[in-house]
């Protein structure tokens, strides 16, 4: 099992660069931060980008695995966004993995636009978005024609560190979503499905979990190919409520399949609302546990 940690973009590189260092200083095998515009109840707070911020996490820390989670079609093209994955994975000197999504229908990234990114299939627009990201990142040059995507003669050079290209986790609940994950990604993310209690969550994630077997032997992989990445963020408890508590979402996690546990960075209120101390108290007696 491998434990990771979701820095949210929201505080001056000040503030943000010493949680990035105690990331990797605590031992979490890897820390992401949110791909938005603005996010859900903090979209009147400050809020930065989240390819420079994590070019500056790159640039501070020597080890640690760094991502996005999740990049989202509903703002960003494939064409200009391999040319930001291709500087990531340079900075980081080939530790950044990706993470990326379908983009929701509503929420502020599709809202500031005027509603003008909503698609009319959000599934086929996920597929186009992989598909293209995927040429654009392990081919020298790339011609596409899509129903949402177009690209003529894209380049790659320099290609990426990582090869043959930065590894893709993908967001997935549906079939469509999980098929895709099975053939193109290096790994897959879920938040799980049903929320309205602990239990019922857990058992959303054991039949995903499930399904997610039937697409990879659908596609012909093993499991052993694929790193499994559960994102706490959407609980109906809060990961690092307790240590107690946190030891429970790994272990239960493990049992499921999943490879990766993704926690969020306790906040002071609101959202992912949380002592510091717990984390510290994580990182010292749980983290070292972790193979």
């Amino acid at each position: 099992m491998k434990a990771g940690i979701t820095i949210l973009p929201e505080y001056r590189w000040a503030e943000a660069k010493p949680r990035w260092l105690a990331a990797e200083e605590y031992g979490f095998a890897h820390a992401w931060t949110f791909d938005h515009l603005g996010w859900g109840p903090l979209v009147d707070h400050t809020w930065f980008g989240s390819v420079p911020t994590l070019s500056a996490a790159a640039l501070a820390t020597s080890r640690i695995e760094l991502g996005l989670m999740v990049a989202s079609p509903n703002f960003r093209h494939p064409v200009p966004f391999a040319r930001d994955v291709l500087a990531l994975d340079d900075l980081s000197d080939g530790r950044v993995t990706l993470g990326i999504g379908a983009g929701g229908m509503g929420g502020y990234d599709v809202a500031v636009f005027g509603g003008a990114t909503r698609a009319a299939s959000p599934s086929r627009r996920y597929e186009e978005f992989v598909e293209l990201l995927d040429a654009l990142l392990s081919q020298e040059r790339v011609d596409y024609s899509g129903e949402y995507y177009t690209a003529v003669d894209a380049r790659n050079a320099p290609g990426c560190v990582q090869r043959p290209r930065t590894p893709f986790v993908l967001a997935a609940n549906g079939p469509r979503g999980l098929a895709l994950a099975a053939k193109h990604g290096e790994g897959w993310v879920t938040l799980g499905s049903a929320r309205d209690s602990l239990d019922t969550w857990w058992r959303s994630l054991a039949e995903l979990s499930a399904r997610f077997d039937e697409a990879l032997a659908a596609a012909s992989r093993s499991r052993a190919e694929v790193r499994r990445f559960l994102q706490t963020d959407a609980a109906p408890v809060f990961s690092l409520s307790s240590v107690e508590c946190y030891r429970d979402f790994l272990g239960r996690a493990g049992e499921l399949g999943f490879t990766d546990v993704l926690a969020p960075w306790p906040r002071a209120d609101g959202p992912f609302a949380g002592d510091e101390a717990i984390l510290e108290t994580v990182a010292a007696e749980v983290l070292p546990e972790l193979s």
